[in-house]
């Protein structure tokens, strides 16, 4: 198969300027590409496959969005062994078009370590250079939707529209009735990272094979000694994650081989994966032990991996577990998944050390040092039974920034630092907050406050369904379901629905009716994702339920009202 008979490709339109090359156009192509590439490993045109990637990792948009992801993430400032930090257009420009396959050779890794979150043990970090994890970004657009589309149904880590609420909410399912799994293998795989056979990788791994060899035994440096690499994928490489995701893919389908026959699980056996992280069910302690660690122990030798003996228990239910910061027990018959103490005990930790380390800050700083922090966390609990234990947190915010309020004031009374720090705000008496010295529409002062983590809502998380492909345009209707209902559980989401609602004057634009709570609605992408399209308001529209299947269905075409404020 040749480009010219794939009859559509990626953009190879040169823009002049780094700021000129149109993205949307970008986007749109790549998507189309990775629809393409899904839909032929699903009728398993496995070489029709590799001409779609060949065709998507030599694109200008491909390239394009490969420097844009690398240049514009968190590690942006971050150079390799070169120094380099693509810091200008220009040099943004000039590495789309160096990202050619001919003559690619990798530098070796930066590797530095990074504290655990135990805070005892030091994790090994390898930093490629620019080039490297641009040419990593390409490649990844054309393994992603392979990946997505092979992946474990069970499996929620490093994965696109997933998430660790996804895996938590997995673990309530198969262990809240009483007809459930009793005993939990909870599995630690030792460095898998750093373990994972090279070998495996190359002959297994759907992607440019020599490229692939070339980046795994680039070695590394450090304290400028050069180290070969003979096993392992490097943590800080953009491709890593997948690559561990795609190693441990097939493990779940080797279980239901295993202990599922006629459709009926009678060992109880079904694992949560979240990347390295996983738990496996079982009906007694004799099943885990005799039947499903050996067959775990067989499948990671194979890659190159094993379980840590330290790390690696067996649990019944009734004494609990810890998992991704929950603890999930059961009390008297009855399955109760609360923020893990641990997860508790380090969240506050780092919170006084905070206060404590900005003894002289002004308090409106302050307030925007927390807010990030205990908003992060609370949301992060809010769809287990966090109440009570929310609850316990703020008294201990509060106990921790009073004690901040009267050391900077030891000559100062109680009732004076009260007035001064803590205002009342309803019914509240004890906000930690600061006037802005801003007026609102109402005419009283605007106050900068603490957020309240006691007053977070708590929300049960809906679960991703399992065969979810966010490449797949079969599945443009379900995530736009979702959108929606993520929208609704934010109050910023809220806003933007309302002022959908309105500026669509609360009407369907397919049938002219009204839009009511009765009625119902769904989000509709003008463009869809899959072309290209974006979760804006600008590419947005509510519609009725039934109007929504059939523009979709249908393929009929909507059009965005103009707001009535627009002219």
């Amino acid at each position: 198969m040749t480009v010219q008979q794939l009859g559509m490709g990626a953009s190879s339109d040169r823009a002049t300027h780094w700021h000129g090359i149109d993205w949307a156009r970008c986007h749109r192509e790549i998507r189309r590409l990775q629809a393409r590439i899904v839909k032929a490993e699903q009728a398993g045109k496995h070489g029709k496959v590799r001409a779609l990637q060949w065709l998507l990792t030599h694109s200008f948009s491909g390239k394009a969005l490969a420097v844009k992801r690398v240049t514009e993430n968190r590690g942006k400032r971050t150079p390799g062994v070169d120094g380099t930090t693509w810091s200008t257009p220009k040099s943004r420009l000039e590495a789309v078009s160096s990202l050619k396959r001919r003559g690619y050779r990798p530098r070796p890794l930066r590797r530095i370590y990074i504290p655990k979150a135990n805070g005892t043990k030091m994790r090994p970090l390898g930093i490629p250079c620019m080039v490297d994890r641009a040419r990593q970004a390409l490649h990844l657009l054309a393994l992603e939707p392979l990946a997505e589309t092979t992946a474990d149904p069970n499996s929620y880590g490093f994965r696109t529209a997933r998430s660790t609420a996804d895996a938590i909410e997995q673990c309530f399912r198969a262990l809240a009735r009483t007809d459930r799994a009793q005993w939990i293998l909870e599995a630690d795989i030792r460095s898998c990272f750093d373990e994972i056979s090279h070998d495996w990788l190359i002959a297994h791994i759907p992607t440019d094979k020599a490229i692939l060899h070339k980046w795994l035994k680039a070695g590394y440096l450090y304290n400028r000694v050069l180290h070969s690499t003979e096993a392992g994928t490097p943590q800080g490489g953009i491709i890593s994650p997948t690559l561990m995701n795609m190693t441990l893919d097939g493990l779940e389908r080797t279980l239901r081989v295993k202990f599922r026959t006629g459709g009926r699980n009678l060992s109880k056996v079904n694992i949560v994966r979240y990347a390295d992280d996983f738990i496996i069910t079982g009906a007694t302690r004799e099943v885990l032990v005799d039947k499903v660690h050996p067959v775990v122990e067989q499948f990671l030798a194979e890659r190159g991996l094993s379980l840590s003996p330290e790390k690696t228990r067996i649990t019944h239910i009734d004494d609990g577990f810890d998992f991704l910061g929950m603890n999930v027990r059961k009390y008297d018959g009855k399955l109760l998944i609360k923020p893990a103490t641990a997860s508790v005990q380090r969240f506050l930790r780092k919170l006084r050390d905070i206060v404590k380390g900005n003894a002289t800050i002004r308090q409106d700083l302050m307030i925007k040092k927390l807010n990030p922090l205990i908003r992060g966390w609370a949301n992060y609990h809010r769809h287990v039974v966090s109440k009570r234990i929310f609850g316990k947190v703020s008294h201990s915010i509060w106990q921790c920034l009073w004690r901040w309020a009267k050391r900077r004031h030891p000559n100062k009374g109680a009732r004076w630092v009260r007035q001064k720090y803590f205002r009342t705000v309803g019914a509240q008496h004890w906000v930690f907050g600061k006037e802005t010295g801003k007026t609102l529409s109402t005419g009283k002062p605007e106050l900068l406050t603490l957020h309240d983590i006691a007053s977070t809502p708590i929300r049960r998380h809906r679960k991703i369904k399992a065969a979810a492909n966010p490449f797949d345009p079969q599945w443009e209707s379900y995530f736009e379901e979702r959108l929606g209902f993520a929208m609704l559980d934010s109050l910023k989401g809220r806003i933007r629905l309302i002022r959908l609602w309105l500026n669509q004057e609360r009407t369907c634009p397919v049938c002219r009716q009204m839009i009511t709570k009765s009625s119902g609605w769904r989000l509709f992408h003008l463009e869809r994702v899959i072309d290209g399209g974006t979760d804006a308001n600008r590419n947005l529209v509510m519609l009725h339920l039934d109007c929504h299947g059939i523009a979709r269905g249908r393929g009929f075409s909507v059009v965005k009202p103009a707001p009535a404020t627009g002219l």
